[in-house]
């Protein structure tokens, strides 16, 4: 039975495509951008995570555990230890739901019925089933499977990524979905690397491979002050949407800090830390940016 790690099933999205969409998201992702908002998806393994703010101190966690007793301290246990085998007792103990386990191996059956349960609105509204992350190219053979099975059951798809990977199953996984949804953060490769881990050039030259030959192409460019939203770099972004075929849509997606909380449940320093959410006059400048290379931009 092919199964996939998948970190969150989303209902009713109406964010990652057109029309009311069931959003799959699934664990594991190359990139480890600075302002990430799904951090719990980075990781291509199963992991625990505990919301400090939920936690009662009760220590319901370390009678639980079967390594508890041996485990150095009292009261309640810490979230990352080499003993832990992520039997989950922790998390049925908890009384207030802080301790959780992200990231569940599910087969394409099991996707598949979540999916299918609101195929009704996907009808109604022109929308259907999205694979995001995380990276889903990272689980290329479980997406594809996944895509093969919507497309039997006239459910429209589309893939949200990276773009970082192997180019062959980009193209194989966009030749299936209905359209592709492909994140642009920076054009300059050493600010790619400072602030995204990898180079940009592979996710360049796996955009313009798939620009040739795929007919619904979505860029989506998040607008993170300081970071990304200088002239220079969105001026470069509008020029490469411009000079590709079957770009259809550039969505600005102004930043947000609700991934602040979530970095310090997975363990991870969060570096922007006091960082505003873009304001309408600095969103309209990155929109002013496009619409100077003859790129019409939404929202």
């Amino acid at each position: 039975m092919q199964t996939g790690l998948v970190f969150n099933i989303q209902k009713f999205s109406v964010s990652d495509g057109p029309g009311i969409r069931t959003t799959v998201f699934l664990k594991g992702c190359p990139l480890c951008c600075s302002w990430c908002h799904n951090p719990e998806g980075l990781a291509p393994h199963a992991e625990l995570i505990v919301a400090e703010n939920r936690c009662a101190v009760c220590g319901a966690c370390r009678e639980a555990c079967p390594f508890g007793k041996a485990i150095a301290g009292s009261g309640v246990l810490p979230t990352r230890n080499q003993a832990c085998d992520l039997c989950e007792r922790c998390v049925e103990a908890c009384p207030t739901g802080a301790r959780q386990l992200v990231g569940r191996e599910m087969s394409v059956a099991e996707v598949m019925a979540e999916i299918l349960k609101d195929k009704i609105f996907y009808d109604e509204s022109g929308g259907g089933a999205t694979f995001s992350g995380g990276e889903p190219l990272t689980q290329a053979a479980f997406v594809l499977t996944l895509l093969t099975e919507c497309k039997a059951h006239g459910i429209r798809t589309a893939l949200d990524t990276c773009g970082f990977g192997c180019t062959e199953d980009l193209l194989v996984l966009g030749k299936l979905a209905d359209m592709v949804l492909f994140d642009v953060k920076l054009m300059d490769e050493a600010r790619h690397r400072q602030h995204c881990g990898v180079p940009n050039g592979p996710i360049l030259a796996n955009l313009r491979a798939l620009a040739a030959v795929h007919e619904q192409l979505w860029l989506r460019v998040p607008v993170i002050p300081g970071v990304n939203d200088d002239a220079e770099n969105l001026t470069a972004i509008a020029q490469l949407a411009a000079s590709l075929p079957h770009v259809r849509q550039v969505t600005l997606l102004p930043y947000h800090n609700t991934g602040l909380s979530k970095h310090a449940r997975v363990g991870h320093k969060y570096a922007h830390a006091d960082l505003k959410s873009p304001t309408s006059e600095q969103m309209m400048a990155a929109k002013n940016y496009f619409r100077a290379c003859g790129v019409d931009v939404k929202p």
